[in-house]
């Protein structure tokens, strides 16, 4: 940072400056001999020549000109360069766009939209193919509902005790255990399933085979529980304090507060938790696969939630690897993705306009006042009219005995409500939110416990260092945690100047405006972007398109753009920590941009950086479905000699030990113990550096 000036005693810059062109300042006063016209030397006193007034200054200026331009180039190339940074998401997103229509439009073609939608039998391999894809349709919007049904009651209820009612200690508790479920790789969750949750159904309602509509709902909604605490829980903290405090001067109690003043304010926030919720349900492939049965059919009845089902991205895990590209099969399968991708860009779309909304109202009074005027002219008799309404729903999709108990249950909550005292009723719903608290403790519990348990006794050197042999049954796993390890780091190496560098530009470079506003919805459906369809998109696009094969150069980069996202909001939030009065005062010393970011912006946003990048390595280390048709074989007996070859991968290692090779439990526990261990230590390492930042910085 430029000096403009000098202590006393000290000489400035300038002074430095003119005693060796051997001349003073006139202002500083003084006398130095200067040499005249004729080489004489002529004193002369506080009067600078005129050979340096002709000569000098214009010299003098020229330099300072050429310097300002030569700055001002060097800002704009900077500017420039964070900019295609920034506008790298919308890229990616038009690219992936345009590879799943280029391949799935010619069976739609073929088939026609209307019979592909609506079709009922999906059998693409049959004598007589049948690409009709509303079973898959069917089953993902059931197991989205059931998981929703299990996830949006206790997601809210464990936000509102994390945020209203958990002291400090138990609050200390509850938030990592959140964002440790939120860790815990999809792929060692589908483990748990297909091995308790699975074998639990079978035996407790006994049926043949436990993998069911229910298991599958039953696996996601405890997977998309940290989506909707999380941002449940922010979206509650954002009401003011000052509601609180005035409900309470009312005589409202604690509970009437809650539900009165807090969830109502916070109730835009609450909806675009469960709308990104349902978007991660709707995403998730490994899981479903390895609990849901797969079975290509409309469940009989519609109910029953012990029957079999097969979902979108379960479809195009399952077959995306064994078909003939170019075939009719293969173009129904983008046909498949697409669809899947229109249905996530719409949840997230429709999430992103409603926390837009938040960022608008953040007030208990504006939630209400926008409650009030959506709904201030419903008379009573226009809730009754609804209330029949969706019980006449309710009895086309199921039956009347289903109905029937909805409609007792509403109304005997409805009956208790109003009859019991408020006290009663503050000691019955804090019961309720206790008991959601320890659900999702104990449910986190039985994770860790089943798999340290089962899996501690496989761990040794033998099995960290050495190759697998018998299929995986014996020998070890060293490959595959070396190549998860290369998976991640060159993924890291991909998005992380990207996603710095697009941070920088939308927080710093530039104000809201279109351009923003485009660049930002971008990063926002790149990351609701199911994981399958980056894995379609790097098939189709580095594998076959660039002729890169399956290699580790394929999975580092189809990984990198998965995790670009969290990458890019992370350093924003990080950012947008440091106050603005930082900059003002590095600009008003004459810091360029880019000097005030480098030097001043960026240094105490480190920590959030490194935060976010750490998620970004956890989330890449246990991602199975990008890198299923991009990097990755199951056995390996060497390391990788270039980025052009495949790799060993932990999750792929994991989901095929456990779907396909019978008589090697101890290694499917084993390997999921490596694995959670791996992505625990790095959400935890995150956790750490994230605690200590908040409490270390002051401004």
């Amino acid at each position: 940072m430029a000096r403009i000036g000098a202590a006393p005693g000290e000489r400035s810059h300038q002074e430095d400056a003119e005693a060796r062109a051997g001349t003073t300042n006139p202002l500083q006063g003084g006398s130095t001999p200067l040499t005249g016209e004729m080489g004489s030397d002529c004193p002369v006193a506080h009067t600078p020549s005129r050979t340096a007034q002709v000569s000098g200054e214009p010299v003098m200026d020229g330099f300072s000109r050429l310097w300002k331009r030569s700055r001002k180039i060097r800002e704009e190339a900077i500017r420039a360069l964070w900019f295609c940074t920034a506008i790298f998401a919308v890229v990616a997103l038009f690219f992936i766009l345009f590879f799943l229509i280029q391949n799935g439009y010619p069976i739609f073609m073929q088939v026609g939209v209307s019979n592909f939608l609506a079709g009922d039998v999906w059998n693409p391999t049959g004598a007589a193919p049948a690409y009709g894809i509303f079973p898959l349709i069917v089953g993902t919007l059931l197991v989205t509902l059931g998981a929703m049904a299990l996830a949006v009651p206790l997601g809210i209820a464990v936000a509102v005790f994390i945020a209203e009612l958990a002291p400090p200690g138990v609050r200390a508790v509850m938030k990592p255990a959140v964002e440790l479920l939120a860790g815990i790789p999809s792929v060692v969750y589908g483990f748990f399933g297909l091995v308790i949750l699975t074998d639990w159904i079978r035996v407790s309602f006994d049926v043949a085979s436990g993998e069911t509509w229910l298991a599958a709902s039953i696996l996601l909604g405890i997977m998309a529980l940290p989506t909707i605490v999380s941002v449940s829980e922010d979206a509650i903290g954002a009401v003011p304090r000052g509601y609180r405090e005035g409900s309470l001067a009312l005589g409202a109690t604690h509970w009437q507060t809650i539900a009165g003043v807090v969830v109502p304010g916070a109730l835009s926030g609450i909806t675009a938790a469960i709308i990104l919720g349902m978007g991660r349900a709707i995403g998730e492939t490994m899981a479903v696969i390895m609990v849901a049965g797969n079975a290509g059919v409309v469940p009989e009845p519609l109910w029953n939630v012990l029957s079999p089902v097969r979902t979108l991205t379960g479809t195009l895990g399952i077959e995306m690897g064994e078909v003939a590209v170019g075939s009719a099969h293969y173009h129904a399968l983008f046909g498949v993705a697409v669809v899947l991708l229109v249905i996530t860009l719409a949840v997230n779309l429709f999430a992103r306009g409603i926390l837009a909304r938040v960022s608008e109202q953040h007030t208990a009074t504006a939630a209400r006042a926008a409650r009030k005027r959506g709904c201030g002219t419903i008379k009573p008799y226009a809730y009754a009219v609804l209330g029949i309404g969706a019980l006449g729903t309710l009895t086309a999709a199921t039956d009347i005995l289903v109905a029937a108990a909805v409609a007792v249950a509403l109304f005997g909550a409805v009956y208790i409500r109003r009859r019991v005292s408020a006290k009663t009723g503050q000691k019955i719903a804090f019961g309720f939110l206790y008991a959601a608290a320890g659900i999702v403790l104990f449910v986190l519990g039985v994770i860790l416990f089943d798999i340290v348990y089962n899996g501690a006794p496989a761990l040794s050197w033998e099995f960290l260092t050495a190759s697998p042999s018998n299929l995986g049954r014996a020998g070890g796993i060293g490959p595959a945690i070396l190549g998860t390890l290369y998976l991640v780091g060159g993924a890291i190496l991909f998005a992380l100047p990207i996603g710095v560098g697009a941070a920088i530009y939308l927080h710093e470079y530039t104000r809201e405006g279109r351009i923003t506003e485009i660049i930002r919805a971008g990063v926002d459906l790149l990351g609701g972007t199911p994981s399958i369809v980056f894995g379609l998109f790097g098939f189709a696009f580095l594998v076959l398109y660039l002729n890169l094969g399956v290699s580790l150069l394929a999975g580092q980069i189809t990984l990198g753009l998965m995790i670009l996202p969290t990458i890019i909001r992370t350093t924003e939030e990080a950012l947008k920590s440091v106050p603005d009065s930082v900059r003002e005062g590095s600009l008003a010393l004459g810091a360029t941009p880019w000097q005030t970011i480098r030097q001043v912006v960026l240094p105490p946003a480190v920590p959030g950086i490194l935060t976010g990048t750490i998620l970004g390595i956890g989330r890449a280390a246990g991602e199975t479905a990008p890198i299923l048709f991009t990097a990755v074989v199951f056995s390996r007996r060497f390391l990788p000699t270039s980025v052009t070859e495949p790799v060993m991968a932990l999750p792929y290692h994991l989901f095929i030990l456990a779907t396909n090779v019978p008589g090697a439990r101890e290694n499917q526990y084993g390997t999921a113990l490596v694995l959670l261990v791996l992505v625990a230590a790095i959400y935890l390492v995150a956790i750490v550096i994230r605690t200590r930042y908040q409490r270390s910085i002051q401004w």
